[in-house]
């Protein structure tokens, strides 16, 4: 496949997940045919939005929009997914830590916001912290789902869990009773609405002992940003087969819809080389794996509120080797669309 790139200088910063834009409005607003939404990965959410835009007459600019959180500005970080549903924006934090631990409360949040509002002004963001609510829902899914689970090793359990737990104890936080000696730290990295409004997220960890990647379904999201708010409750959890080379280990990078119904999606490694992650002392078959461009569909009628099928047949749309970093993708007018990891830049190849 041979991809185009367009280079984008944005804040400094790098992009996680890519989002076609939907609102007509906003597309009018700045001149665009086209563009998509991406979040910067270092500093709160209000912070870290941004616009990829591709003008009528084809050239591409960027454009770092400006959020208000309220009171939650400057209490997250480390925005990882994006989603639409129901107009809203959603973006979801890797509910992870550093890469030597240990977890992170900020990390654990999901915020929204209408995406007719980047059109008119500053955009007011609804930021919900779930103090490990969803840590904990997932991990009792992953619990009780029918999969071995790749151990998490002794330097991850005692960096993120054990740690974490002291910390909390010792600053006799509320959360910590949502956290267990045997958890498994989770990096959340994708995540998609389905038409039944539950929301896959795509874990980048924990992988199944086969070293595949996992979705856990959840139920409940949009409860969260109510006057009366209710947490969300994972309702299923699935693992995606025949994508992941024997030996290696793959995570889930980036989900998006695709036009037919099914899911597009990328998988690669664990967490990133040479940047000292405990994850990949502990799993060093983790980090030197590229990217693949791959596609799925859940069974008709079957998500985790029904029992659905566990195991998702996935199918290779592209090695996107020598990439080891791409954390976005959409497939656009029959066109991939990718957006890589890279220093002080956000870059996006076109196929």
């Amino acid at each position: 496949m041979t991809l185009r790139l367009v280079e984008f200088v944005v804040a400094g910063n790098e992009a996680s997940d890519l989002l076609p834009v939907r609102s007509a409005a906003l597309l009018r607003a700045y001149g665009a045919r086209r563009g998509f939404w991406t979040v910067l990965d270092e500093g709160p959410v209000e912070r870290c939005l941004a616009l990829l835009l591709e003008r009528v007459d084809g050239e591409w600019t960027d454009l770092h929009v400006r959020a208000d959180a309220g009171v939650e500005n400057g209490r997250t970080e480390d925005g990882e997914a994006l989603a639409h549903h129901d107009g809203w924006v959603y973006v979801f934090g890797s509910h992870f830590g550093s890469k030597a631990g240990p977890l992170r409360p900020r990390r654990a949040f999901v915020a929204r916001f209408r995406e007719d509002d980047a059109a008119t002004g500053p955009v007011p963001v609804h930021v919900v912290r779930n103090s490990f609510r969803l840590h904990r829902a997932v991990n009792d899914a992953l619990a009780a789902s029918p999969f071995t689970l790749l151990p998490a090793g002794e330097r991850v359990r005692e960096r993120f869990i054990v740690e974490t737990l002291a910390r909390g104890t010792a600053r006799e936080k509320s959360w910590v009773s949502r956290l267990a000696p045997d958890d498994l730290p989770l990096n959340v990295e994708a995540a998609v609405f389905t038409p039944a409004g539950t929301v896959l997220l795509g874990l980048r960890f924990p992988v199944t002992d086969a070293g595949e990647p996992i979705l856990v379904e959840v139920a409940g999201v949009p409860g969260m940003f109510t006057a009366d708010p209710t947490w969300p409750r994972a309702v299923g959890a699935y693992v995606l087969t025949g994508v992941t080379p024997p030996g290696q280990l793959t995570g889930f990078r980036a989900i998006t819809p695709t036009v037919d119904g099914g899911y597009a999606a990328v998988i690669g490694s664990i967490d990133a080389l040479g940047k000292g992650s405990v994850l990949l002392d502990d799993h060093p078959g983790g980090g030197e794996v590229t990217s693949r461009h791959v596609r799925f569909r859940l069974p008709a009628g079957e998500t985790g509120e029904t029992g659905g099928k566990r195991r998702l047949v996935g199918e290779e749309v592209a090695d996107l080797a020598p990439f080891h970093h791409v954390e976005g993708v959409a497939e656009l007018d029959g066109r991939p669309f990718y957006v890589t990891d890279e220093d002080h830049r956000v870059a996006l190849w076109v196929g």
